[in-house]
């Protein structure tokens, strides 16, 4: 269970709430968003309403993570996705059904709408991505599943719930899609710091080839020791960094 997965179970369960046994609410007895159905399935108990509502209302958060990432998670595909595009599809899977939230998903990028998320739904996933952009695509698959909610009988009881719900929603995912470049910048500072390393150590081989007569016309005008004193330049300048950093 990676760590997109984690912090959008953990937005999704902000809205999924404790054990309800709401008269119209179609799922029934439900605990962090898991009915009753659900839960009999993952437990192996059949027919399904042999499984008493207290087990529902025992439900601990260890098993809700396992049911969300094995039967809602995996199946929609989120884990294939980015992290924004991951949370959306996610929570509208959890809401509705995984099968129903990838169905609205193709349509919306233009595949086949089979409610399977596949190599085929990933690329049309891509090419829409690069043709307009995550930021469009995260609104209009929001805006989709607001169209879906309000043709429902219970969107006159929980409407203005879920209207809430997909506000911060849209919230989050920009949230998750203005992290992104700082994770980029923060790796490139780390790629930067070995390409130094990298860049003295082959000096310091020019530098040894140049001692032993080799002659190399790559580094024309360049003697050994004046090598030996850049790599060594470069190699302390970075040290001196990286203290400085660590001292900050």
């Amino acid at each position: 269970m990676d760590e997109i997965f984690k912090a959008a179970l953990e937005h999704t369960l902000r809205f999924e709430g404790g054990y309800v046994d709401h008269p119209k609410d179609p799922g029934g007895a439900t605990n962090f968003g898991i009915t009753r159905k659900t839960l009999a399935a993952h437990r192996g108990v059949k027919p399904w309403w042999k499984l008493p509502k207290t087990q529902v209302a025992q439900l601990q958060r260890g098993e809700v993570a396992e049911i969300y990432f094995q039967r809602y998670w995996k199946p929609c595909g989120a884990h294939l996705l980015s992290a924004s595009l991951a949370l959306v599809l996610f929570d509208f899977a959890v809401h509705s059904g995984p099968k129903r939230a990838v169905i609205k998903m193709q349509r919306i990028v233009g595949t086949f709408p089979d409610g399977q998320f596949g190599a085929q739904t990933l690329a049309a996933v891509e090419r829409y991505v690069k043709t307009q952009s995550e930021e469009h695509l995260v609104a209009k698959y929001i805006a989709y599943r607001h169209s879906f909610l309000k043709q429902l009988k219970a969107y006159k009881t929980f409407g203005r719930g879920w209207r809430n719900r997909l506000k911060l929603l849209a919230n989050a995912a920009k949230k998750m899609r203005a992290s992104k470049p700082k994770l980029n910048g923060e790796n490139q500072v780390i790629l930067n710091g070995y390409k130094t390393y990298i860049v003295a150590f082959f000096m310091l081989i020019a530098a040894a080839l140049e001692m032993a007569g080799v002659d190399l016309p790559a580094i024309e005008g360049q003697n050994a020791a004046h090598l030996m004193m850049e790599a060594f330049a470069l190699l302390f300048l970075r040290k001196g960094i990286k203290s400085e950093i660590a001292g900050a």
